[in-house]
């Protein structure tokens, strides 16, 4: 068509046409004149590569500053950002236009890539079955997962196969700590059913960190011997090289993708207590392994058999029960039952527990706290309370609950806060106090903690004040009916009748 450019597919279809048709017939077939297929004849250039290249049609805005000034901070500085440097050159220039910073991201894009510094390089691994799994830890508190209405701040341990990509991911309460690892690790190896070659990880910074030196040896030690437990070789990442860890990092963000919408379908995500989160966890995570079957059966048979037994999960600790009915651990003190007062116990620190042993004997499992880490609670012990260790001394002394040091955390439940609170705005404190452990000795003899809550809750709501006399009529045991029983002795000659009665059976 006259005043129409040929495209560079037209001028190929009839240099293919031409080897086998006049010209003529190749350029009637290509969608051009004769005259035209006789100048390719001439010249078999593509159009494009006769074209000279089209120059600049504006000024360039950057043609002051770009080698004087801006080329300069690129050398001495790679790793400014575009936007970067134009905040710096308005600082310099006044009048340095505000409408360049796609023309400078452009720029500088294209001078990376022809004057930039070396840039790192990933080498893709292979992953052969049986060779390596990861481990590692992500915050999951952006999930907003309550307890029972209470936010729950926790990590996931995540543990995946490189091969297979079968993963078992755990919560954890605490920080990135040697027992988290050790009781997720080995979960998983048990859940797995074997072991691979290898189990590498990050630097185990966050287990190491703010330790002395024979503190980051003990752990050191204790992480390889759980390795070796297990037969396995233990390998890290270089610090600060997240992608060598490419295979856990990534699927990190999966996981929470698919926790996620599964608590949006679920319609909530607040749960009665811990186990029945952890219980949700592992449903998710076994839905998404049942599509990994096919690989997991061919990884299995590569992973070695699992020891007889699994090696300690958790660190111990000796520690005396004071005449304060507890002990004190980690800024945190426990309350145990006060016939433990003065006895040593060795306790084992697990991720979410403690288990309290008299010599060889569990006596109790306390569940485990965390001191606060924020500046204004800095050097504050925390507190574990069970009110059910010290009422009965509490009965004796009601009077030491005005000012007792772990008072708030003495009440089970917040109803029973709220009604300290009213308590003590309407009475005196003396009736406050006999009468707010009258309501903890109700819920302790009565075993009524939920219910006398939810009657609590009724009469604060009702803007009334809790009488004590009333609850615990309220809370009475049923009176029960007991029955009439008759006894008839009999007469003692009935005995002699017994005796001179023939017995069956009796040989001559």
């Amino acid at each position: 068509m006259p005043g129409k450019h040929i495209t560079d597919q037209q001028a190929k279809l009839y240099m293919n046409l031409r080897r086998t048709h006049t010209q003529q017939t190749a350029a009637a077939k290509a969608g051009f004149s004769t005259s035209t297929g006789a100048r390719l004849d001439a010249d078999p250039r593509l159009p494009s590569q006769k074209g000279a290249p089209r120059g600049r049609r504006r000024p360039d805005p950057l043609a002051v500053y770009w080698d004087s000034e801006i080329v300069p901070m690129l050398r001495a500085l790679p790793g400014l950002r575009p936007i970067t440097v134009l905040l710096e050159m308005q600082r310099r220039h006044a009048d340095f236009p505000n409408n360049l910073r796609r023309t400078l991201e452009r720029r500088i894009r294209l001078w990376q890539a022809l004057h930039g510094p070396e840039r790192d390089v990933i080498f893709r691994q292979e992953h052969p079955p049986g060779q390596q799994a990861l481990s590692d830890f992500t915050d999951a508190t952006e999930l907003d997962v309550t307890i029972a209405g209470e936010p729950l701040d926790h990590r996931l341990y995540h543990f995946r196969l490189a091969f297979s990509g079968w993963e078992q991911a755990h919560v954890i309460l605490g920080g990135e700590s040697f027992v988290a690892l050790a009781v997720g690790l080995q979960n998983s190896l048990w859940a797995l059913g074997g072991a691979p070659l290898e189990h590498r990880s990050d630097s185990l910074s966050a287990a190491f960190r703010n330790l002395d030196r024979d503190a980051v040896a003990d752990l050191t030690a204790r992480y390889e011997a759980l390795c070796v437990h297990y037969g396995m070789t233990p390998t890290r990442n270089n610090p600060g090289v997240a992608h060598e860890n490419g295979a856990i990092e990534g699927p990190h963000a999966h996981l929470k993708s698919a926790l996620r919408q599964a608590l949006l379908l679920r319609g909530s995500s607040d749960f009665t207590d811990l186990d029945a989160y952890r219980r949700f966890v592992d449903e998710v995570v076994g839905q998404a392994n049942a599509r990994r079957r096919k690989a997991l059966e061919i990884e299995r048979a590569k992973l070695k058999p699992l020891p007889p037994r699994r090696t300690d999960d958790h660190e111990e600790e000796l520690v005396t029960v004071t005449r304060s009915g507890g002990f004190l651990l980690r800024r945190i003190f426990y309350t145990v039952p006060s016939r433990l007062i003065g006895h040593r116990l060795r306790v084992r620190l697990y991720d979410d527990r403690l288990e309290c042993l008299l010599g060889s004997t569990l006596v109790l499992t306390l569940p485990r706290g965390r001191a606060s880490t924020g500046r204004a609670d800095r050097g504050r012990c925390g507190h574990v309370v069970d009110y059910r260790h010290v009422i009965h001394a509490l009965r004796r002394k009601p009077m030491a609950l005005l000012n007792l040091v772990y008072r708030d955390q003495l009440f089970p439940r917040e109803a029973f806060r709220d009604a300290w609170d009213r308590l003590l705005a309407t009475v005196p404190p003396r009736h406050a106090c006999r009468t707010m452990v009258g309501l903890l000795a109700i819920a302790h003899d009565r075993a009524c903690e939920a219910d006398l809550a939810h009657e609590l809750s009724t009469i604060l709501d009702a803007g009334e004040v809790p009488d004590l006399t009333a609850l615990q009529q309220r809370f009475m045991p049923a009176s029960t009916t007991i029955p009439t029983v008759t006894v008839t002795i009999p007469a003692s000659i009935a005995y002699d009748a017994l005796l001179s009665a023939p017995q069956a059976g009796r040989l001559p």
